[in-house]
């Protein structure tokens, strides 16, 4: 925890950027019948049935300190998914150094998914670009990119939707309008106030 708290103390560095990634199922749900609209005094009704139409996954990445993010939208969330998506964050930061990435302990978040995906030359200059840090287990609150998840499910995908490309063009607008907005997470929580606050998950030692 201390590890990531000491990462998001950095000062921007465009060289030297850090990026949260995170990612999330989203059910393609149908109505079974014709939803009733809104009307002056009363909201939208839509009966408890539905049919599900299978799902996708939400792959998200968010600089927060740019107030830029990245979202990609794919049918499965498997080694090779994260891996292409990956190649996407690096090839949206060709001009820096190294990337610190931000995330949780997955198992599909390995540096061997990369070679699962790609030739092993490619695979490893793909890895010697980042930095990985890893929230610690149960500590996924500690990724940015899950506030942005959050955001992202609230302000658009907090209904039914039962194509994938609906989901895909919803998202890449709602992306775009908050890069717009050049909107950040201000995250102010720190290593003193885990010590005092998470006191019970660190060691107590006699005086």
């Amino acid at each position: 925890m201390e590890n990531v708290l000491d990462v998001y103390k950095r000062p921007y560095d465009p060289r030297r950027p850090v990026v949260c990634m995170d990612e999330s199922p989203k059910q393609l749900i149908a109505e079974t019948r014709v939803p009733i609209p809104g009307s002056p005094g009363r909201v939208a009704r839509h009966d408890y049935e539905y049919r599900r139409c299978g799902v996708c996954t939400v792959f998200l990445a968010s600089e927060p300190l740019a107030g830029k993010r990245m979202v990609r939208i794919t049918e499965r969330r498997t080694k090779r998914d994260w891996a292409h998506f990956l190649e996407e964050i690096a090839d949206q930061y060709e001009s820096a150094e190294k990337i610190t990435l931000v995330m949780d302990n997955l198992n599909t978040h390995a540096p061997g998914s990369l070679y699962e995906a790609f030739a092993p030359d490619k695979a490893k200059a793909l890895w010697d670009r980042f930095d990985f840090v890893y929230t610690p287990k149960h500590g996924s609150w500690l990724n940015v990119a899950e506030i942005e998840l959050n955001v992202l499910g609230t302000q658009c995908l907090n209904r039914r939707i039962d194509d994938i490309n609906v989901v895909r063009r919803e998202v890449e607008a709602w992306q775009a309008f908050r890069d717009n907005k050049n909107a950040r997470v201000n995250w102010q929580f720190t290593t003193p106030d885990a010590r005092i606050k998470l006191a019970r998950l660190y060691p107590t030692f006699d005086e």
